[in-house]
């Protein structure tokens, strides 16, 4: 049984309005609405599995006639769409250790008050991310995009009595706003330039228009492609557009943080993705764009990793990290721009399928630190790296889910982390990226030592005697068995990394004239 291709997103918001009616009706434990909401998105996880992926060809006079001019079901937004409901599923888990934080900043909640909207908003947010990943028409970007970007302005904020989340909240509204202005008007320059929205008819119309050695002025379109990429680079926190980071992930309920590092991220890439496929048709701007993005990830990898160095609070650590890793994908970005510059070169591993793995191996390993963060912070003062002093005697257990996390995202061979680099350096290397090649190399070793400086504290140093903190953390049994699968799925994809290269975006088939428009995954 093939289900229709939109019935999954259409699953999920029934979910999320359906967990925002229920809170209206329950006056007690209202934990189980997350309890409700995981096993909704589990189910259409399962179902997922019966929707299987197509590829689509259109003509160009089909392309204002169908759902699939701007929706694909293909692989890699079927992909993606497992990925955002694994990563919402986690977050509502991580949401429940939350509570206390919930209740202390949320003005009038009771015992359990204020928690049902935050529950509901992520459930919503999660159809957005799907939407958004099967996008292929920037309409349909924009809308899905702007929903989950709203979604995460409440999400941020919510904590209403605690100024760093109000200030995260401000600061994230208005340069979410602006960057939403440069894309509708990257958007609108396109349009004009094409008259298309749809990515396979712009790449179309960009063939026609932008041919090697054409001689018409190329300044529009990379006027308009530097739009794109401005509103993108902030979804996907690249330098320079990576400035509200490290205050909205410190200052957002920790929950909130990871689901930003994470399914935002993961969003992001791939419509960015997308979008480069269209743009790499203007063959007269190829060179170009790869030596914009080849600068874009270069500064991304010194500017996160550089400034991850001194940070002594976990939780900013893990934002300028984020920035860094963002870094990392870009080079396997700017090594897909590279190899359709000089489209004689090939390589085993498409660029976009180091992308899925490195997203997908990023997901187990960011989730699982912030998840120990949260029952950390629970049961000491704070986020700082200095909390973490002496955790192997207090909780071996979650010392060594926080040791995988901190192993895998420095890439210590085994783990799911090592794989995702490997991968990126080899497609750099297959297109001659010797340069990011080099940044990349030096920087893992910036992240080496302050990944590693929480290991430190965890196992060489001590708590004072007579301190709060000093005292054993409990871990209870849905965290443990949570922290137990994420730990499990690092050295998994560290081992056997097969399950997780299904991700990748292949370059369409296309012709200048009226012939089929080709939206194939690469086999």
């Amino acid at each position: 049984m093939h289900l229709p291709p939109y019935i999954l997103e259409a699953a999920v918001l029934g979910l999320g309005l359906l967990l925002l009616l229920a809170e209206l009706f329950i006056n007690g434990d209202k934990r189980v609405l997350a309890w409700t909401g995981v096993a909704g998105l589990l189910v259409v996880l399962a179902a997922s599995y019966s929707a299987h992926p197509v590829s689509v060809t259109l003509s160009n006079s089909d392309l204002t006639s169908s759902y699939q001019s701007f929706y694909s079901l293909d692989a890699p937004a079927l992909f993606f769409k497992r990925f955002a409901l694994i990563t919402t599923a986690v977050v509502l888990l991580m949401s429940v250790e939350y509570l206390g934080v919930i209740r202390k900043f949320t003005p009038g909640a009771s015992k359990h008050g204020g928690l049902g909207e935050f529950l509901a908003l992520p459930v919503l947010t999660c159809a957005g991310l799907m939407w958004m990943v099967s996008a292929v028409d920037f309409v349909m970007i924009f809308v899905s995009l702007e929903l989950v970007t709203i979604s995460f302005y409440v999400l941020v904020s919510y904590t209403r009595r605690n100024a760093a989340s109000l200030e995260a909240g401000v600061k994230y509204l208005i340069l979410g706003a602006l960057s939403t202005g440069f894309l509708v008007y990257g958007i609108t320059w396109i349009f004009g330039i094409t008259g298309q929205t749809n990515l396979a008819a712009v790449s179309v119309a960009l063939a026609r228009l932008y041919p090697e050695g054409a001689t018409v002025s190329t300044a529009p379109v990379m006027f308009a492609f530097f739009l794109i990429t401005v509103a993108l680079g902030f979804k996907i926190a690249a330098v320079p557009f990576q400035i509200w980071v490290p205050d909205v992930y410190q200052g957002a309920p920790t929950p909130v943080a990871a689901f930003l590092s994470v399914g935002s991220k993961a969003a992001g890439f791939i419509v960015f993705m997308r979008v480069l496929l269209a743009f790499f048709y203007a063959q007269a701007i190829a060179g170009k764009i790869s030596g914009l993005l080849v600068t874009i990830a270069a500064a991304t990898l010194i500017y996160g990793n550089l400034a991850a160095l001194p940070q002594n609070n976990l939780k900013r650590l893990l934002a300028y990290s984020s920035i860094a890793h963002a870094g990392y994908l870009l080079i396997a970005v700017a090594s897909a721009a590279s190899m359709n510059a000089s489209p004689s070169a090939s390589v085993g591993v498409l660029p976009s399928e180091a992308v899925s793995f490195y997203l997908a191996a990023y997901l187990p390993m960011t989730l699982l630190s912030f998840l120990v963060m949260i029952i950390v912070a629970n049961h000491s003062a704070g986020d700082d790296i200095a909390d973490y002093n002496g955790l192997s005697k207090r909780s071996p257990f979650l010392a060594f889910a926080m040791l995988t996390a901190m192993a895998s995202l420095a890439g210590l061979p085994l783990t799911a982390g090592f794989i995702g680099k490997f991968l990126v350096f080899y497609v750099a290397l297959a297109q001659k990226q010797f340069l990011l090649c080099a940044i990349g190399v030096i920087t893992v070793g910036c992240g080496f030592y302050y990944y590693l400086r929480v290991v430190r504290a965890m196992y060489f140093q001590s708590t004072a005697v007579g301190q709060e903190a000093a005292a054993p953390i409990p871990v209870g049994l849905v965290s443990k068995i949570t922290i137990a699968i994420l730990i499990a799925a690092i050295f998994v994809l560290g081992i056997y990394p097969l399950p997780a290269l299904g991700g990748g975006l292949a370059k369409p088939t296309v012709s200048s004239t009226d012939a089929p428009v080709a939206m194939a995954h690469h086999p």
